[in-house]
């Protein structure tokens, strides 16, 4: 069986043009899409994340307005009502020794920890991108130097540092954000400060640097700028995990005090009650298994959305 290697001719009759004019051709099929209209779009599609965030809300919610939901307060004692099981005539999640309404006492403990997980979240960001972002744009001797405190504070166990900050100042919600802020930032400042030894070394960063930007400038202008999707996934995993130490540490007593609640201090008081008075211990370490496996589902759900490693 012969082959045959025969040679196609290009001619212009082969070719058929489009008949449209310049403006059509050169108009965009479709709405320019910005980088967090795109992520906002892949977020909604991962529904795990997204009911996560709606039960981030809710819990926000009743944080704020639960207390106010009924007539009574967090701190009023009613010895004539200890001790009541959960019910539908007034107290939802039952009444504790000295008749307070638990319900009542949750979501205020649920404030109280959100607000310190808040605080040590603001710490954690300011501390954390600002060493990451001028060690990692420096490099060099000030860089070792800068990561050899961070490995320092980071084989410090955080419950030593709680003790001595508890030595020195009393237990509180000012002490607790100390405690947990000393060496909670290290996290966020390595992976600023990664991402910034990357960014430096981009094209666009050195033609900056090339017209004659100043360091402000580089740093406040194009690398926090570019590592802010980092920023906010790790407040998704900074929150709860304040939220868990704040509750660890009032658990083993070095936290909130009485009369004052928070979820550690509320499971803490749970568990000693537990064998007759369960409803003391579930509903507040509900809240803290809600608060701690939502944010991270959600930290998942944003992580995937706004990296660009994770695009296809």
């Amino acid at each position: 069986m012969e082959t045959s290697n025969r040679q196609i001719t290009f001619t212009p009759e082969l070719f058929e043009p489009v008949e449209r004019s310049a403006d059509e051709a050169e108009k965009i099929s479709g709405p320019p899409i910005s980088f967090w209209s795109d992520a906002w779009r892949r977020l909604k599609r991962n529904r795990i994340a997204v009911a996560a965030g709606g039960i981030i809300v809710l819990v926000l919610a009743l944080a704020f307005i639960g207390p106010w939901l009924t007539p009574y307060t967090p701190f009023e004692q009613v010895l004539e009502r200890q001790y009541r099981e959960p019910s539908l005539s007034g107290f939802w999640f039952g009444t504790d020794e000295f008749g307070r309404s638990m319900f009542d006492r949750v979501w205020f403990g649920t404030r109280v920890s959100l607000y310190i997980a808040a605080l040590v979240t603001i710490m954690d960001i300011i501390v954390g991108m600002s060493y990451g972002a001028v060690s990692g744009y420096y490099g060099g001797r000030i860089d070792n130097i800068m990561q050899r405190i961070v490995e320092i504070l980071v084989g410090i166990p955080i419950l030593v540092v709680a003790i001595l900050t508890m030595l020195i100042l009393e237990p509180g919600i000012l002490s607790l954000t100390i405690a947990i802020g000393l060496t909670g930032w290290t996290s966020a400042a390595r992976l600023i400060r990664g991402q910034v030894l990357r960014l430096k070394e981009q094209e666009f960063f050195l033609a900056s640097r090339s017209l004659g930007a100043g360091t402000f400038r580089l740093i406040a202008k194009h690398l926090i700028p570019n590592v802010f999707y980092i920023v906010i996934i790790t407040l998704m995993y900074t929150v709860p995990t304040a939220v868990f130490f704040e509750a660890f540490l009032s658990f083993i007593g070095l936290g909130i005090q009485p009369p004052n609640a928070s979820l550690g201090a509320l499971i803490n008081d749970g568990a000693d009650q537990m064998d007759y008075y369960p409803h003391l211990l579930i509903y507040p370490a509900l809240v803290l298994c809600l608060i701690t496996v939502c944010f991270r589902l959600l930290g998942d759900g944003l992580r995937d959305a706004l990296d660009p490693r994770m695009r296809k």
